[in-house]
């Protein structure tokens, strides 16, 4: 009896010792870098198994799929996620493992700017690398329906920041983050807007702080623009701002706002319309946003552009005229939009 308990104790002690051996020699393993001499990239298509992709990396000599598998199941970590990774030089088995649970994958960026038509976002967006393009070459209701969206019209529903999106991503859904950020931030300006504004939705809010976005870039003046077009808007003067007659001229606008634009009849044609167009015009920023909520509390129903990038507000339009003969009748030679930078 002594003898069988000596041999199961030495029995035991070698299963043990083989054990913590193996252990060790797994761990050794799957913690030395894999033979990696410059940065590569993964690319784990959607569905993909661990031990699929593990002989797929054993193939490329770079780990021992067995073991990579067997640890993963040990510790319950087989659920990764497709993507494209970066691996780079001195990475390990196991941190390759660590990268592919956490989705650790490749981000690509998307800026849209605030200004931007919805067609011009659209161009934009088909120009970048790795987004699947899917609205390419589709009228308003076929986007609509891939979006989600109940809008009749996309002008101005997109919020313009830098988004990220990976390899695989779409326009459809880096689009759905832009709408999804805009109702947010509009829903909370809204909520904190001043008060007797003349919209009766935050969907004109929307509507005027395209308008401002348009009209300058200095966004010291936003909330003087704004309050301008407010006030017109309350004694039903019309807006009469060129932004929108430019937008509703289309792709027939050549860059030279005549007298004949200013009184073609559109439905953007602020000159001959009173109130809002029907849709925002332009992509709006938080500023712009702000400004249209919380418009300048002053006494002008003008301005006009004094060449250096800036605005020359008035209150009466003898004021405004005179304004216009001095910056726009006689325009200085450095005469620019936009200030110096």
């Amino acid at each position: 009896m002594k003898a069988i308990i000596k041999w199961l104790f030495i029995l035991s002690f070698v299963a043990v010792s083989l054990a913590v051996g193996l252990g060790f020699y797994v761990k050794q393993v799957l913690d030395t870098p894999m033979a990696i001499s410059d940065v590569m990239q993964l690319e784990v298509p959607r569905g993909q198994s661990l031990i699929a992709l593990g002989n797929r990396l054993e193939r490329q000599g770079l780990l021992n799929a067995t073991l990579w598998v067997g640890y993963a199941r040990i510790v319950g970590a087989t659920k990764i996620k497709s993507g494209e990774y970066k691996i780079e030089p001195g990475l390990s088995p196991k941190q390759l493992l660590d990268k592919l649970l956490l989705g650790d994958v490749i981000r690509y960026s998307a800026q849209l700017v605030e200004g931007w038509t919805y067609g011009q976002a659209l161009q934009y967006l088909q120009s970048l690398e790795h987004l699947e393009i899917r609205l390419a070459g589709l009228l308003w209701p076929a986007q609509q329906q891939l979006l989600g969206l109940e809008e009749n019209h996309p002008e101005g529903l997109f919020f313009p920041d830098t988004y990220q999106y990976q390899k695989g991503d779409s326009d459809v859904s880096l689009l759905r983050q832009a709408y999804a950020k805009q109702q947010m931030i509009l829903t909370e300006l809204w909520a904190e807007r001043a008060e007797n504004l003349p919209y009766r939705t935050p969907y004109e809010a929307l509507i005027m702080a395209s308008i401002v976005e348009k009209e300058t870039a200095i966004d010291a003046e936003r909330e003087e623009i704004a309050g301008v077009f407010v006030r017109r808007l309350q004694k039903n003067m019309r807006l009469q701002t060129d932004p929108t007659v430019i937008y509703g001229l289309g792709q027939s606008y050549r860059g030279n706002l005549s007298r004949k634009h200013l009184t073609q009849a559109t439905a953007y044609n602020t000159y001959v319309i009173k109130g809002l167009p029907p849709t925002p015009i332009a992509l709006s920023g938080e500023r712009s946003l702000f400004a249209a909520l919380h418009p300048d509390n002053g006494t002008s129903l003008y301005f006009v552009a004094k060449g250096d990038g800036y605005h020359q507000f008035s209150t009466t339009l003898d004021e405004h005229n005179a304004a216009v003969k001095k910056f726009q009748l006689k325009r200085r030679s450095d005469y620019r939009s936009t200030p110096q930078q």
